[in-house]
């Protein structure tokens, strides 16, 4: 059976590091041999099956306080010597700098490497580093994998065509819960406190809607970030005296149950990757608007109208208005619901893991062609 080595920075509880857990999990349990080189260990990570060999390639205590070079020189070096030990068959690493680091550490062994990318190009390659790295690493890189059609576009075009579009799986948890009976007066997010996520618009947005319907309450899942955000949410719910019906409720593990009874999920984001929260909700059958952010994740699962409302990036007005049409039209908020629950069928854990496995033999068999 295959060897695969995962590498990125940590499995610290996130969107990227909840797919990867999720991939190298199933992977082991079907015969697999799951190799994951990691920079460092987080306070708060997911878990990870035993047969998953988790291997430290990152700093020691005592280099941390070394100059840049020397670190990322060491990082390199530690990658590369695994990689040398293990010959794994292919290498699967997630994110900018681990996707930087796994091609550069794999050159001349033969070994092939897909990087993933989790985020929008356009708002994370943006240093001058990365005008002249990206474009020269991922040249070496013998397949890619993105998350929407508007990711690959910022790359170079031979690396477009050897790459391929996979969505997040969605964990079982969230699939084939009912309906409740009846839905609570209440418009949800979830999803960690920052400032790409844009809930101050959000919260400004819902502010008018409770002008209208002050029997509505907001309610907001996530972690703080510790960017600044949630004091940010805080002194706008405090100057508006909106304590009782606009709520910060932290990180939560059961939102399967927080969430189903909600009348209104709203997405916010300024952009985003490929957001699990926004694919959590709709599977769980939630009336959703969504800003059409980049790079076009929400565009890729909602078809406007049809399954969701899209609306523009950072127009306030425009969630009021999507927010209130599906407060008071509760028939096209149902039936949006409905059909977002049946994106299931295309983002399931089986679903998602095979199409994982055939671009794996796809990208082995190639290389060795």
């Amino acid at each position: 059976m295959r060897r695969i080595m995962f590498h990125l920075n940590c499995f610290e509880q996130g969107g990227t590091e909840r797919v990867v857990s999720n991939l190298a999990n199933r992977l082991v349990k079907e015969g697999y041999e799951i190799i994951a080189a990691t920079e460092w260990q987080g306070e708060v990570e997911f878990a990870l099956d035993e047969r998953v060999r988790r291997v430290h390639v990152g700093l020691k205590k005592e280099e941390e306080g070394k100059n840049r070079f020397f670190k990322i020189w060491m990082r390199f070096q530690r990658l590369k010597k695994l990689i040398k030990k293990e010959r794994p068959d292919i290498i699967l690493s997630f994110t900018r700098k681990p996707n930087y680091r796994a091609l550069t550490a794999a050159l001349g062994t033969g070994i092939p490497v897909i990087p993933a990318v989790r985020q929008d190009p356009k708002s994370y390659y943006t240093a001058l580093s990365d005008k002249v790295l990206m474009p020269l690493l991922y040249s070496f890189a013998s397949g890619c994998v993105f998350q929407t059609k508007e990711q690959g576009e910022s790359f170079p075009v031979s690396v477009q065509r050897r790459s391929k579009i996979i969505l997040n799986p969605i964990n079982s948890k969230y699939l084939n819960i009912p309906k409740p009976e009846k839905r609570e007066k209440l418009v949800v997010q979830s999803g960690r406190l920052v400032d790409f996520k844009n809930q101050a618009m959000l919260l400004g947005a819902f502010l008018k809607v409770h002008e209208k319907h002050p029997d509505y309450r907001l309610k907001l899942y996530g972690g703080d970030s510790l960017d600044g955000t949630k004091e940010k949410l805080e002194a706008i719910i405090k100057d508006h005296n909106a304590e009782n019906y606009i709520k910060l409720m932290g990180a939560s593990d059961n939102l399967e149950k927080e969430l189903p009874q909600a009348a209104v999920y709203a997405f916010s984001s300024d952009y985003e990757g490929m957001p699990n929260a926004l694919l959590e909700a709709m599977v769980l059958g939630l009336p959703v608007v969504a800003t059409d952010c980049p790079c076009g994740a929400p565009r890729m699962v909602i078809d406007h109208e049809k399954n969701g409302l899209l609306i523009p990036v950072g127009d306030e007005q425009a969630m009021t208005l999507a927010i209130l049409r599906l407060i008071e039209d509760r028939e096209l908020a149902e039936r949006l619901g409905e059909q977002a629950r049946l994106l299931s069928e295309k983002i399931n854990e089986d679903a998602v893991v095979s199409q994982w496995k055939e671009y794996i033999e796809e990208v082995i068999a190639r290389v060795k062609r």
